[in-house]
């Protein structure tokens, strides 16, 4: 089983007055690069914790965006669930159920309920998936506004990598018969602490318009990308069967693999973008082989702090405008030097400003960058 040294690693986050750090998770493939298959072997780790609990129940899996979507998608996926991943996206048509996220630099999340209506009435149980659960608040903000929504005898059940729920928190649940599951029990006591031994301050690049730093202005990252759209999208942010959803994954690996195989060898970066994880964590799986290693990581949302000390876990920050939003900020940390990337997005925003962001960021280190949207 897996231990706390193996998965934290303690991060500061930036001007969040709700708490200062960040557990940063080396083997999950978000902000620090990972071994795709390291990352779903922990994620069936966990589907493994709650499978004999789910047996014999409709089971809908809902992962929290944005860093445990391709958790909640492979648990789902292990289970032979529903699954549905809650988003701060707009959705076309969409109704949603809204709640807070504690901590988060970012707290209203949404859950789109169009298909939820129709299924709920027929789940026995509702499986949260999470990285890591502290207070577990969110998730009984989410519980509360389920059983008011959709009255009846459903389960409730939280699945996380990481658990610092203290008693209380832990008796509270056990009260509202809401079951715990973890890979990892971990204590927060020290962390703040952790983080009073760094202070050399990390590079900060920003590929924002109009405030491009230094070595942005520099040059780095002009030989530009290689462009592809493959179809048959499949969109978790609307309820989806996780067979189905796994089975659309594996065509664009598949289309991905077609046509990329004879242009990758060496050492490979595989980037999905915010939310976007799952089919790009599956493809960077799917591209490792004879002469290829392959590493997976995502941008996100979260503004982190970065240091120069070797044992912090984030040293260069690149600020980039949104692939989904031109006007919202993004980061993507340590893109590192590779033979080539791999950029997977489901963006179908038309503006072009994110995108070449990243694609400048990623080619400081990289010298054969490829884009691939799923349209």
């Amino acid at each position: 089983m897996y231990q706390e040294s193996e998965l934290v690693r303690i991060a500061k986050r930036e001007n969040n007055s709700k708490r200062s750090y960040l557990v940063v998770n080396p083997l999950q493939g978000k902000h620090m690069a990972a071994d795709p298959g390291a990352a779903l072997a922990l994620f069936r780790a966990l589907a493994d914790t709650v499978k004999q609990s789910c047996q014999g129940k409709r089971t809908l899996v809902i992962g929290f965006a944005e860093t445990a979507t391709a958790i909640g998608a492979a648990v789902a996926v292990e289970l032979g669930a529903y699954y549905l991943q809650t988003t701060r996206e707009h959705i076309e048509g969409a109704g949603y159920l809204y709640f807070s996220e504690e901590h988060s630099h970012a707290s209203q999340q949404k859950l789109v309920k169009n298909q939820l209506d129709e299924v709920m009435p027929s789940i026995d149980r509702v499986l949260f998936a999470e990285d890591e659960l502290t207070t577990g608040k969110t998730i009984l903000n989410l519980v509360n506004l389920m059983q008011r929504e959709y009255p009846g005898r459903t389960e409730y059940a939280a699945a996380s990598l990481l658990n610092g729920m203290d008693d209380a928190a832990r008796a509270v649940y056990q009260s509202r018969g809401i079951g715990i599951y973890y890979l990892a029990g971990i204590n927060h006591a020290s962390y703040e602490m952790k983080l009073q031994q760094y202070s050399q301050k990390g590079d900060y690049i920003s590929w924002m318009p109009g405030r491009q730093s230094l070595e942005a202005d520099s040059g780095a990252g002009e030989k530009g990308a290689q462009e592809f759209e493959i179809r048959g999208w499949m969109d978790a942010r609307q309820l989806v069967s996780a067979a189905a959803y796994e089975k659309a994954c594996e065509k664009l690996c598949q289309e991905i693999h077609r046509m990329l195989q004879e242009k990758l060898s060496g050492r490979v970066l595989v980037l999905g973008t915010e939310e976007f994880m799952y089919p790009a964590l599956l493809a960077a799986q799917s591209l490792s082989g004879p002469g290829v290693k392959t590493w997976f990581h995502a941008t996100t949302r979260s503004p982190i702090a970065v240091f120069r000390e070797p044992c912090y876990p984030l040293h260069i920050r690149h600020e980039l405008p949104g692939i989904y939003d031109k006007n919202r900020r993004t980061f993507v940390y340590d893109t590192g030097s590779y033979d080539a990337a791999v950029i997977i997005t489901d963006s179908h925003s038309r503006e072009r400003e994110g995108m070449d962001a990243l694609v400048r960021a990623v080619s400081g280190g990289t010298e054969n960058v490829y884009t691939i949207w799923w349209k």
